[in-house]
């Protein structure tokens, strides 16, 4: 259980996290989507949705990217530390209570084939999670039976090569998150984890985020990943709430930020795009 609690550290986002199929695979050119943000006061910046881990035969960096890191002056991301070796202890720390009952059992009967068959894939057994909570499992699941690699992930990249990052929210936040979910919400989570590797759906987002298409990403995140009403409003619709602030904030005092975060919080109605546009902002796609 160890090594896939390490395997986890990081931004805790499931949609688009992880891609399946070949390695090898000839993905397509790249044009993940990239706005310009004008504040009504006209000062710019730049919003990126990101992916958190990729195979490492995957090209996403661009010229239009290059051109707005290079006009850009701070890099927001979701987690500033990724780095921290004490993610892996409070990781370890959060996610444990002994006596869980068998995982299989914590999702309704319809759910468990899947289930089953992903914990097989990941070379797991039900036994193996009886100090493990259910949210924690769903990432394990997901990071065990991924073909993309956090090293890879496009968060890591480019806080590699900022000089001024800024964190919209601590790791220990994001785990509380999911550490206070209900335990319907938990196995809504678990379950859409394993509806999610069953179907395929992995390589699927990562091509929709690589070529841009906001709409294919929406309807995976607003619909097949968080149909869950407490999953998307504590995962999602709170967290942009409050991202949005922070972010607009930036652009008015004319710190010039690239804000590149999962694109899971870009798209949709409830998206830091629709978000900053309803503040007033004009948010011009540019790739």
């Amino acid at each position: 259980m160890r090594r896939f609690l390490l395997a986890i550290t990081g931004p805790l986002w499931l949609a688009g996290c992880g891609a399946s199929g070949d390695p090898a695979h000839d993905w397509p050119e790249p044009e993940p989507a990239l706005w310009a943000m004008t504040a009504p006061s006209g000062e710019q910046g730049w919003l990126f949705g990101t992916i958190h881990a990729l195979p490492g035969t995957v090209r996403w960096r661009t010229p239009s990217l290059e051109r707005a890191l290079a006009q850009s002056e701070v890099l927001v991301v979701e987690v500033a530390n990724l780095g921290d070796s004490a993610g892996a202890a409070l990781l370890s720390d959060m996610a444990e209570t002994p006596g869980q009952p068998p995982l299989s059992q914590r999702v309704s009967t319809p759910e468990r084939p899947a289930l089953l068959a992903m914990m097989d894939a990941a070379g797991v057994e039900d036994g193996d999670f009886s100090r493990i909570e259910s949210w924690a499992a769903a990432l394990m699941l997901n990071a065990a039976t991924r073909t993309g690699d956090g090293a890879n992930g496009v968060d890591r990249a480019l806080i590699a090569e900022a000089d001024d990052i800024i964190g919209l929210e601590t790791y220990a936040g994001q785990l509380a998150l999911f550490d206070t979910l209900s335990q319907g919400a938990q196995s809504a989570l678990l379950a859409g984890t394993a509806r999610d590797w069953q179907a395929g759906r992995g390589e699927a987002m990562l091509v929709a985020w690589l070529t841009g298409d906001e709409a294919r990403l929406d309807a995976h995140v607003n619909g097949e990943l968080l149909a869950n009403a407490e999953l998307r409003r504590v995962l999602l619709t709170l967290r942009n709430a409050a991202w949005t602030g922070r972010i607009a904030a930036l652009v008015a005092d004319g710190r010039r930020p690239l804000v590149a975060v999962g694109a899971a919080h870009v798209v949709g109605a409830e998206g830091l795009r629709a978000r900053l546009e309803r503040q007033g902002f004009t948010l011009r796609r540019i790739q």
